[in-house]
Parts: C-alpha cells; sequence; structure tokens
C-alpha cells in the first residue's frame, strides 16, 4: 500500500537518451573520404588524434585534436582526411527528442580534460557492449556481446547523457568561424552540386520543380540557386531541361520510341511542349534533328 506521507517526486531528465544508431572508433588513413550522408537522428564527431576536415550542409570546418562537432538531424554531411595527417577520431550517433538538444544546433565544442574523461568511459563501455569492429563507415550494426559486463549498455547512456549536460552547462563552444575552412567549403559546395546534378539525371523521368529540388538537400532557395549558378553558370531548371534533351536526342537515335512516346517518358505535359522545348533548345524540331541523324550515316 502506498505511504501517503512521502510525496513521489518525479525526476526531470534535460537529455532522455533510449536508442544508440552506430558507435565508431575510426583510424583513418590521411587520405580517407567518406562522401556524406544525412539521417533523422543526431550525430557527432570527435577528433581524438590528428586533424579532419568536416562539411555540414555547405559549411567547411578543419577540426583539430580534441575538437568535437554535432550534426543535427537531416543535416548532410561528411568527412575528409587532409592528405597530410592520418587521425583517430569517434564518431556516435543517437535518438534524442529532448528539447535541449537544439543547443548543440552548429556547435563546435573543444573538450577539457573532465569531458575527455567521459567521453573515454562512454568509449569503454561501447567495447565492453557491442562486438568489433568499429571502423566500418558503412556497417552501422551493433551486435550485443555475449560475455557484456551488465549494466555496460546502461553506461553508454549515463556517460551520453552526462557528456551532453557537460556541454550544456560546462563550456563555451567554439566560435564556428575559428573552424572555417575555405578549401573544405569549396570542396563541399562541389560535392553538393555534383548531388544536385545527379539527383536530376534520377529523375529524368519525372518532372521535377525547383521547390523539391532544394527542398530535397535542405537549402534555401536562392541559396540554391545561388550555389548551383556559382558552380555551372546556368540555372538549376535549365540545366534539368538540358538533361532531359540529352536524353531525348539519345532516344531519337536509338529509334525505339516515337516523338509522342518520348515526350510522354520524359514526362512532358505534351508533344508540342516537348517539341517547342526541343525546338529552343536544339535550333531544330525533332523530327529535323531525326533526319539530321540519318543523313550523317
Amino acid at each position: 500500500m502506498k505511504d501517503n506521507r512521502f510525496a513521489r517526486t518525479r525526476l526531470y531528465e534535460a537529455f532522455s537518451i533510449k536508442q544508440i544508431i552506430s558507435f565508431h572508433y575510426f583510424e583513418f588513413a590521411k587520405d580517407f573520404t567518406f562522401e556524406g550522408e544525412k539521417h533523422d537522428f543526431w550525430e557527432f564527431i570527435y577528433v581524438d588524434k590528428g586533424e579532419m576536415e568536416v562539411f555540414a550542409d555547405t559549411e567547411g570546418y578543419c577540426l583539430k585534436q580534441g575538437d568535437m562537432i554535432f550534426h543535427k538531424p537531416n543535416e548532410f554531411h561528411g568527412v575528409w582526411a587532409n592528405n597530410k595527417i592520418a587521425p583517430n577520431v569517434i564518431i556516435v550517433s543517437f535518438v534524442c527528442r529532448s528539447a535541449e538538444m537544439a543547443f548543440f544546433e552548429n556547435k563546435i565544442f573543444t573538450l577539457d580534460e573532465g569531458q575527455r574523461e567521459i567521453l573515454s568511459q562512454l568509449v569503454k563501455s561501447g567495447f565492453a557492449a557491442f562486438m568489433p569492429p568499429f571502423d566500418n563507415p558503412r556497417d552501422h550494426t551493433l551486435v550485443r556481446r555475449a560475455d557484456a559486463p551488465v549494466g555496460s549498455e546502461q553506461l553508454i547512456k549515463i556517460h551520453l547523457e552526462l557528456l551532453l549536460i557537460q556541454l550544456l552547462h560546462g563550456s563555451s563552444p567554439t566560435r564556428s568561424e575559428q573552424r572555417l575552412s575555405g578549401a573544405t567549403k569549396e570542396k563541399s559546395e562541389d560535392n553538393l552540386v555534383q548531388r544536385m546534378t545527379a539527383y536530376m539525371e534520377n529523375h529524368l523521368y519525372e518532372e521535377l520543380n525547383l521547390e523539391q529540388i532544394y527542398r530535397n538537400f535542405n537549402l534555401s532557395k536562392s541559396h540554391a540557386l545561388a550555389l548551383f549558378k556559382k558552380k555551372t553558370g546556368q540555372s538549376i531548371m535549365k540545366f534539368y531541361r538540358s538533361l532531359k534533351i540529352d536524353q531525348a536526342r539519345q532516344m531519337i537515335r536509338e529509334e525505339q520510341y516515337n516523338f509522342s512516346e518520348i515526350a510522354e517518358r520524359l514526362h512532358y505535359s505534351s508533344i508540342h511542349s516537348f517539341s517547342r522545348q526541343f525546338k529552343s533548345a536544339m535550333d531544330m524540331s525533332p523530327s529535323e534533328y531525326a533526319r539530321s541523324v540519318k543523313a550523317r550515316v
């Protein structure tokens, strides 16, 4: 029977982590490159030794030993070694829906001795709880050790939550401007435009609009337009239309489809729209282009 003389006070949890997605300790080669990814959970990257170049959306940073960066959910990010120093890097991703996580958005920290000790205990608990390997960047599967000490997984949770609390209260984030890298930014912008181009190439048989493209890469309309124009000299939609015309030219040369079928397969609104855009791009109609191809034979 409940004793009403003693009130129960539920403790407030600023950070509550119930799930861990990945746990990695990497010893990268000096020329290691990971092209990037985005996902719907949090991730931190800590440089244990050496230096590492990191990009987050369109910004590039050079992290030094002792630096930690957080990637918020749905932020495209990746890492590169700098071709000079072979770095050791800790990467942990986890689910945390606490409102206080907003503090870590777009933040870089340089850990002090106490925070590094907490991280060290977190890593030891991870090694005790899960089976190796911990150094495959494309394998995030965590396999529990049959002989794991009791409480080892709980210690991961405790140390991770404690680290977040310590960073929230016990340190001032390093000014991200101090870690900005022009070379890394340039590389990340090139990578982003390459991914935008690949995205359009993979959707030629649809009718993408501008909003679909820039939202897919978590960009604002103005940022997407300016960046793509800077790197390619063309607008996004003009580039997309030119890809469609290139595909139409190939289909005409292969003679597997008539003009109406090509227009339909490439998701033009009508044969007239297809013919109009083709002539605008090529200065000849589809039928004139087909005759010119045959004349070359």
